[in-house]
């Protein structure tokens, strides 16, 4: 299953960057998060529910930032499993200044494998289900940003 999309954010790179590799912003951010804990540099143990059609499961796994180059991109890896099955996958983030004023583009592409009784059941939903949790996570980073003072340049 490939996901892209295209966030916008009233506020420069450097400001976006920083709520973006803030492990403790992601982990407030993503739904479903129960625990986001860090095991080494850029290295995660993350606890998720998630529910798709009638499955509902909780997953554990590993999240991890690796490509980082900053402030312009990184590549999230992502890898968990639960009852429910299991959910492989990489995002690439890169963050574009806007040439209107203070706006920095978000843009994610990625790739997602799901596997297990989630996949068979809600196979179809999977799709729509993955952008309304990216698009519920950019939103709540958004929100951040309005709240987060300017960092001094």
């Amino acid at each position: 299953m490939d996901v892209s999309a295209t966030y916008t954010f009233e506020a420069p790179k450097d400001q976006v960057w920083a709520l973006l590799i803030d492990p403790t912003v992601i982990g407030s951010c993503l739904p479903g998060c129960e625990s986001m804990e860090q095991t080494g540099p850029d290295r995660y143990n993350a606890t998720i529910t998630i529910g798709v059609a009638a499955i509902t499961g909780k997953y554990e796994g590993t999240v991890e930032m690796t490509d980082k180059h900053e402030p312009t991109s990184y590549t999230l890896v992502v890898q968990g499993k639960g009852k429910p099955g299991f959910v492989r996958g990489s995002a690439t983030v890169s963050l574009d200044d806007e040439h209107a004023g203070n706006t920095t583009a978000v843009n994610v592409v990625g790739k997602a494998q799901v596997g297990g009784t989630i996949a068979r059941v809600g196979q179809r939903l999977l799709g729509s289900v993955s952008k309304m949790m990216m698009d519920r996570f950019f939103a709540c980073l958004q929100e951040r940003v309005k709240s987060t003072p300017e960092i001094a340049q």
